[in-house]
């Protein structure tokens, strides 16, 4: 029994191998697809635009900060601390809640003037706080 093929066809065994070949491509080429598609679907939002105003300390933001949390007032931890509320800053692309804390003013006399926000111009201002 002759079990050569005749020249120019490919042997059992080579097509087989071909088929097999083929088949794990195929399946690479399927998971790569399946990896690629799947799994979670981001929807990025532009932040909102800071921009400097005038002043140093104030800024531009699209959007208003959330409700204010409310917070209870500890005891002072010594004499001299002065109590500085929480507040909503502005990180440049988000509002970022400060828990309120006591603070040592940084001189004497020197008075806590709470961040705040304006309507200027047609434009949201977040103005941060400062030591007077």
């Amino acid at each position: 029994m002759n079990t050569s093929n005749p020249p120019g066809l490919p042997s059992p065994v080579s097509h087989s191998l071909a088929r097999a070949a083929c088949a794990a491509a195929s399946a690479a080429v399927l998971a790569s697809v399946l990896c690629l598609t799947s799994g979670c679907v981001v929807a990025v939002r532009p932040a909102p635009v800071g921009v400097v105003y005038g002043e140093p300390g104030e800024v531009v933001v699209g959007e208003a900060p959330p409700a204010p949390f409310v917070e209870a007032v500890g005891i002072a931890p010594g004499p001299g601390y002065i109590w500085i509320g929480g507040y909503y800053h502005w990180y440049g692309n988000r509002w970022g809640w400060v828990r309120g804390h006591y603070e040592l003013p940084p001189r004497r006399g020197a008075v806590w003037v709470a961040p705040r926000y304006e309507w200027r111009g047609g434009h949201r201002v977040y103005i941060r706080g400062f030591w007077r």
